[in-house]
């Protein structure tokens, strides 16, 4: 293989902060295109790599390697497998649509893309590390422009939803960087083929394993450290909601599985009962939390959160099913968050100013906004797992998974499922099909005194953009594909889970 086409995909992360450089010196009137081009390159390169047939997705193989500070060890070591290669592909996805649904905004927008792109391309490098201090410098570099993102485009108590959001992840990396120390104290080294190999003491792996899994779990939204999520969905503009739903909140899982559980199997082993027990509750507690929201965007955060559960809890199974269908649903509720979100922010709260889903029964947005309706139906089904979208094919994987390692927890993660398809449906339906039906029997207790009678209704409304269109139909395509062939991924996935230490170690 030429050495230019293997390493490609490290062309992601330059291109994107080559593109977020740019930004700051062109005219504004270039800025939505500079982000267009630079995140539909990405997409280009990652599905140019997805597809190739002489990589060997199984390890981590590396594509770059240069020293950095070699006197600690340091080195700009990026690779790739099929794990990593599903994770960039999912947030060149997720990039592209984010740009497309921010395409009219006007408040700043160089600094907006910048900020934007910052993320997408620290959350590419982060997929990609295989230097241990690498990795956590692109980790780290996320958070900043995630505070930026909500603190001045955001809405609803953004400063608030800003600092937690920062707090929380500033915390979490505290933790991480702890078990990086260890890691590197103990064994000298920074490659994480390297420490992959190496035997660390059962002893160090005891406490180091969970500092280190709580650490990336934060970002994953793990309970009861998730608060973060759902107040910085709501605070955040509609693509910094897209991007933490999307790509964030993946991170959080993605060093989980990489770093803490790879490198510290026998300390895995001894923490996974209470990973699964952490999951199941996510699952349900966060479920029923979102039925009781009258906020959509509440509605979607708490579900994020539930969805984040399902994750945790295939990487808790320890098998092969169940950590394939935990990677499986990282790519599956990245594209269903991001489109879920969309709708609520973009398409229905720009329109509305609200998402009081009591004043949204009342506006008869079916008929205002059929494509918005369209796409809310296409994503509520998939996040309920309906069979045919990519949600089914990785919440069933990881079920099967789960019942060889945790039977119970699956009974009672079918309660979780139900709540979610029942907070899933109330939200559909108050959205766009209850019309004027619930204020005229008296069934909305706060009512805007404008919108009492159906005539008064504000039915006529800015139509939907093409870039909307385009990018909502980009993530329905995706989660439509996967759904129907969900072996484009796991062909991908589950060589490199079978290649991981601590599937080796007697699960």
């Amino acid at each position: 293989m030429l050495p230019g086409l293997k390493s490609m995909i490290a062309w992601t992360i330059y291109i994107t902060f080559a593109g977020a450089v740019f930004l700051l010196f062109l005219p504004t009137a270039l800025s939505r295109w500079i982000a267009l081009v630079t995140t539909t390159a990405t997409l280009a390169m990652s599905l140019a790599t997805f597809f190739r047939h002489d990589l060997d997705l199984a390890h981590f193989t590396t594509i770059v390697r240069v020293p950095w500070v070699p006197a600690l060890g340091m080195n700009y070591h990026l690779a790739v497998d099929g794990i990593s290669l599903t994770m960039v592909l999912v947030t060149s996805i997720t990039a592209v649509s984010s740009v497309l649904f921010s395409w009219d905004v006007e408040q700043r927008p160089n600094e907006f893309f910048f900020w934007l792109l910052l993320v997408v391309g620290g959350s590419f490098g982060v997929f990609l590390s295989a230097d241990l201090f690498l990795l956590f410098v692109f980790y780290e570099l996320v958070i900043v422009p995630k505070y930026f993102l909500i603190a001045i485009w955001g809405s609803t108590n953004k400063e608030y939803g800003a600092m937690k959001l920062t707090l929380y992840s500033f915390f979490g990396g505290a933790l991480v960087f702890i078990g990086i120390i260890a890691a590197y104290v103990s064994a000298g080294s920074l490659d994480l083929n390297e420490l992959a190999r190496f035997q660390f003491t059962p002893q160090l792996q005891s406490w180091a394993f969970p500092v280190l899994f709580v650490g990336f779990g934060v970002l994953a939204g793990i309970w009861p450290l998730h608060t973060w999520a759902p107040t910085g969905h709501v605070a955040a503009p509609t693509a910094g909601s897209m991007l933490l739903a999307g790509i964030v909140m993946k991170l959080g899982a993605y060093g989980g599985l990489r770093v803490a559980m790879n490198l510290f199997p026998q300390g895995f082993q001894m923490w996974s009962n209470w990973i699964a027990i952490l999951a199941v509750i996510g699952i349900v507690y966060a479920a029923a939390v979102a039925l009781r929201q009258r906020d959509l965007k509440f509605v979607i955060g708490y579900s994020s959160v539930s969805h984040m559960g399902f994750v945790l809890l295939g990487l808790a199974t320890a098998n092969l099913l169940g950590v394939s269908g935990a990677v499986l649903q990282m790519f599956s509720h990245g594209l269903i968050g991001a489109l879920l979100f969309a709708v609520a922010g973009r398409m229905i709260y720009r329109r509305t100013q609200t998402r009081d889903l009591d004043e949204l029964s009342l506006m008869d947005l079916n008929r205002a906004l059929p494509f918005a309706a369209f796409a809310f139906v296409i994503a509520s089904a998939a996040s309920m797992g309906i069979p045919g979208f990519s949600g089914f094919a990785a919440e069933i994987t990881i079920l099967i998974g789960a019942w060889k390692t945790f039977p119970i927890a699956v009974w009672i993660t079918g309660a979780g499922m139900v709540l979610v398809a029942a907070f899933t449906l109330r939200a559909l339906k108050r959205s766009f099909f209850e019309g004027g039906s619930a204020a005229l029997l008296g069934d909305v207790k706060s009512s805007p005194p404008l919108m009492t009678s159906p005539a008064e209704r504000p039915i006529h409304l800015e139509p939907i953009t093409l870039p909307e269109k385009l990018g909502a139909g980009l993530l329905i395509f995706a989660t439509l594909a996967i759904g129907i062939y969900p072996k484009l991924l796991l062909d991908r996935i589950v060589p490199a889970v079978e290649a991981m230490r601590f599937l080796k170690t007697g699960s």
